[in-house]
């Protein structure tokens, strides 16, 4: 399958790699010159896939404002970006309206599962769009949750999602400083609370980061006002109000606004420490 792949992030890599493993001829693009290797040069014109991996919904729109009347008909845009559900929707129309196909296809699972396909996706849209995206799917996902028949169902899902994984990655953050305070030092705390109750998937991903001082960005501090953003503004179309999502929103926030936001977002342990007065492994 011929395939254009935008986006070569930290997931978006991984999931290029899956694509060039799996036997797809595979054109990658990225606004900062990085290369896929085994990727090789496709035309728009010539594209059955167009997956696009991302920041957010304006880099999205801006994708697909160039893909419009480029891609076949018949071709499928993979949009996999955290996006509110609204905008996936609309995109979707702009994608039917051009006879192409649109799967609303948020991801999860951190950048080591995507290098081996091993991704969960949570998609929605026209059943003829998953069959377009199926060796897509196929390639980079070992879990693909049909949402529905719609697009944006995806999209309402990842944002579920991403109350879980930002509130749980700033209580770790929260739990480690507390710790620290009392005498119990990161290794102490990633050694005991794995096999405790109050462990997490977060917990345990991200916990040695902050315990070893590696902020290598695998999904950066600057994601969260971002993704939790997007949250609160659906929550607020609702008038549901969110009270752990807005605490963690502005830790976030916290930590970006100190210097942080391109760091690996367990560096939002940073904002914690700076209020505790504490030193975290690596700090000077």
């Amino acid at each position: 399958m011929k395939i254009g792949f935008w986006g070569l992030g930290s997931m978006g890599m991984g999931m290029a790699q899956s694509l060039v493993r799996a036997g797809h001829e595979v054109t990658g693009h990225d606004p900062r010159g990085v290369t896929l290797e085994g990727g090789v040069d496709v035309e728009p014109g010539e594209m059955r896939a167009a997956v696009i991996c991302v920041l957010n919904a304006a880099q999205t729109e801006a994708v697909i404002d160039g893909l419009l009347g480029e891609l076949p008909a018949g071709a499928v845009i993979v949009a996999c970006a955290t996006v509110p559900p609204d905008f996936a929707r609309a995109q979707a129309g702009r994608a039917e309206a051009a006879w192409l196909h649109y799967l609303d296809a948020p991801i999860s699972g951190g950048a080591a599962r995507a290098a081996k396909g091993d991704l969960a996706i949570m998609a929605s849209g026209r059943p003829e769009a998953f069959d377009a995206a199926a060796p897509v799917l196929e390639a980079c996902a070992s879990t693909v949750h049909h949402m529905g028949d719609a697009a944006g169902l995806g999209s309402a899902m990842k944002a579920t999602h991403q109350i879980l994984a930002g509130v749980n990655i700033a209580t770790m953050a929260e739990a480690m400083v507390f710790g620290m305070t009392q005498g119990i030092t990161p290794e102490r705390f990633m050694e005991i609370l794995p096999s405790c109750g109050g462990t997490s998937w977060m917990l345990e991903n991200r916990g040695p980061h902050i315990r070893d001082g590696d902020y290598t960005p695998h999904s950066a501090v600057d994601i969260w006002p971002k993704d939790l953003g997007i949250v609160e503004d659906i929550a607020a179309a609702t008038g549901m109000e969110l009270p752990l999502v807005r605490a963690a929103l502005a830790q976030y926030r916290a930590a970006s606004a100190a210097g942080h936001g391109g760091e690996d977002d367990a560096a939002v342990a940073k904002a914690y420490a700076a209020q505790a007065g504490v030193k975290l492994p690596g700090q000077a």
